[in-house]
């Protein structure tokens, strides 16, 4: 084996000089994209130590059930003064009964009915827009109906970041662990989003947030009209909002555990596919380099992969292209496995870089086989 190999014009040669210059992009990207979160640390005096008046607001359509198990829980809150408003969707279950229900129970409730109509579009941003028009307060929090917080300071946690300067708070909304295959599945494409979009954010280029915990003010929400530029398609609450208004500075990130949004995963490969069908449909809407700033990861893994599997059988470069991988690899996996402990996700950093392989093939593939045309139901 030749520890410094001779190069020669030739196809190896040309395939090794890909081979480099993939490791070094995989390298670089993680240590400069993802070491943002893995080297995150939470500047506490920074945090804001007062508690303004906060308004939830939770669309819910035919979430009878999940209502009836979450609400409580955001309605029992530990925080001074807030409100919650649920804004029921041309629901055809209980929802009705239980909310008002509630409503006797809880004076922070507010209700608002979307009586059925066959006119009105799917999705979320009209009901939202109602409850933002009807909210009393400056300060908005969002979460879904299938989502219950981890801890009753939620409110608390999330709110300590506003400030003068900070207009958004991107919270964390993980999937509750549970045996089987595709909450495993599901679990890590969760953790892998979120530490694609906090690490994005932390290096200045925020492209989303996840509508099941997020907060932003209804002054940023009202400076550009709402939903107004993306309101033709259904999704786009979280990702394309936070791409319209989320500037360098007037952002913060809540990696708290006691602020995580929990829920569960979808019992089906079905609905999973679906679930990621409607995520899809958006990804038409973001600028040139934000694509490129996604895509770049898993299309230089998967070139680093495949010419790591032709070259290492080549002896003239099998010594270089054997230590170049092992550093990239060795250095993605240290990186990589903080994010994740950050995320509360430590069970799968044993077999990450497998995970990682794995994702990067399954993404382009859930990509270019859904149909990323608007979704007409809900």
């Amino acid at each position: 084996m030749h520890f410094f190999p001779i190069f020669e014009f030739n196809f190896t040669t040309l395939l090794f000089c890909l081979f480099a210059i993939a490791a070094l992009t995989q390298f670089f990207y993680t240590l400069f994209i993802y070491g943002k979160l893995s080297f995150f640390k939470d500047k506490k005096d920074k945090i804001n130590d007062t508690y303004p008046n906060v308004s939830v607001l939770i669309s819910a359509r035919n979430e009878s059930d999940n209502l009836y198990e979450n609400l409580p829980l955001i309605l029992e809150q530990d925080y001074p003064n807030f409100e919650v408003i649920v804004i029921n969707h041309q629901s055809v279950d209980d929802s009705y009964q239980i909310l008002n229900a509630y409503a006797h129970q809880y004076k922070n409730l507010r209700i608002i009915e979307v009586e059925r109509s066959q006119h009105l579009k799917p999705g979320k941003k009209l009901t939202l827009t109602l409850g933002i028009k009807g909210a009393k307060y400056e300060h908005l929090f969002f979460t879904d109906a299938d989502c219950r917080p981890a801890s009753n300071q939620w409110l608390k946690s999330m709110a300590h970041y506003f400030n003068s300067e900070k207009e958004i708070v991107l919270g964390y909304a993980p999937y509750s662990t549970k045996p089987g295959f595709l909450n495993k599945v599901i679990r890590f494409d969760t953790t892998w989003i979120a530490m694609n979009y906090f690490s994005m954010a932390l290096a200045k280029l925020p492209y989303m947030g996840v509508g099941r915990n997020l907060a932003y003010t209804k002054t940023l929400f009202e400076s550009v009209n709402g939903y107004k530029s993306h309101y033709s398609i259904t999704s786009g609450d979280d990702d394309l909002f936070i791409q319209e208004t989320a500037t360098k500075q007037n952002f913060a990130i809540n990696l708290d555990p006691v602020s995580f949004c929990l829920s569960e995963a979808s019992s089906n490969w079905e609905n999973w596919y679906m679930q990621k069908t409607r995520h899809f449909t958006t990804s038409g809407r973001y600028n040139v380099f934000k694509k490129a700033m996604l895509g770049i990861y898993p299309f230089t893994m998967l070139i680093f992969t495949i010419s790591f599997v032709i070259l290492v059988s080549d002896e003239n470069f099998r010594f270089l292209t054997l230590s170049g991988f092992g550093i990239v690899v060795v250095i993605k996996w240290w990186i990589q496995a903080r994010c994740f402990i950050k995320l509360k996700q430590p069970s799968f950093i044993i077999l990450l870089p497998l995970y990682d392989l794995a994702y990067a093939l399954l993404l382009p593939i859930l990509y270019y086989t859904t149909d990323k045309k608007e979704i007409r139901k809900w």
